[in-house]
């Protein structure tokens, strides 16, 4: 079955649809007309730019080209982890925190499926590398953002209570035992209910992509069902290194609570 190309113009339809939405939220007084626009800017842009660069990496599948691909991919998904966060670790240590449990459970968990679990060759083939690990790294993202923001708001807002149980001779695991619960919680959610509403709900994004592009609804499944349940261990390992690592931060050698290295974003 040939895939239906889509013109250039007939994706300006979509996007005054998005300038309709800017419109009324502007009317609405909502705040989110700027941030709306630059996302939709930013995502013909930079889609349109991945394209190119996927062209040309899929007619070489040269592993350092895959491999430098893949870093730029995990930088700036560090970056946006960053940028989501209400309250944050001062200097480096907010990127790196979030960067590096993204690159431990997303890297991890992508290479074992693809050595493991699909098989192609060369192991690195970027028609399977590249998308898998891009859907990795965008829940992990969003999972290890919204464990990190939790934890790091939690902390500011109880840090009365924090102070009092470290007094009373708790350490600090123990002092934010609920808190660092919480905010797995809240990384870990999105996926869960992702896992929960799928087939019934919703189709996801790459079971419907691989229908769209001819290919059979019952290897398309397969495949949904593999990406859902590596995104979810993926992110859940990733908030849980990123909440550990972020509430170590947050106290001193003495277990001391230092409320000075969180800064308002």
């Amino acid at each position: 079955m040939e895939v239906i190309d889509l013109a250039w113009w007939k994706l300006g339809l979509a996007a005054l649809l998005i300038l309709a939405l800017a419109g009324t939220s502007y009317l609405a007084r909502l705040g989110i007309t700027r941030s709306l626009l630059i996302a939709a800017l930013r995502t013909v842009i930079q889609l349109a730019l991945i394209g190119l660069v996927l062209e040309v990496l899929f007619a070489s599948s040269a592993f350092y080209w895959i491999a430098l691909l893949a870093l730029v991919m995990l930088l700036v998904a560090g970056r946006e982890v960053v940028a989501r966060q209400g309250r944050r670790l001062r200097g480096w240590w907010a990127f790196s925190i979030g960067t590096g449990a993204m690159f431990v459970s997303s890297f991890t968990v992508t290479i074992l499926a693809l050595t493991v679990v699909i098989g192609p060759e060369p192991w690195y083939a970027p028609q399977y590398a590249i998308p898998l690990l891009g859907m990795m790294l965008g829940n992990t993202m969003t999972g290890v953002s919204l464990s990190l923001d939790r934890l790091n708001d939690s902390v500011w807002r109880q840090r009365a209570v924090i102070e009092n149980r470290l007094m009373l001779g708790q350490t600090w695991q123990q002092a934010l035992e609920d808190i660092r619960r919480d905010a797995m919680r809240s990384g870990m959610m999105p996926s869960i209910n992702a896992m929960a509403a799928a087939g019934i709900v919703s189709l996801p994004g790459m079971m419907t992509g691989q229908i769209l592009a001819g290919s059979p609804p019952a290897v398309a499944v397969k495949y949904q069902i593999l990406v859902m349940l590596i995104i979810t261990v993926g992110t859940g390992f990733g908030a849980l290194m990123a909440v550990s690592w972020g509430g170590r931060k947050l106290f001193d050698d003495r277990q001391r609570l230092r409320l000075d290295r969180l800064v308002k974003s």
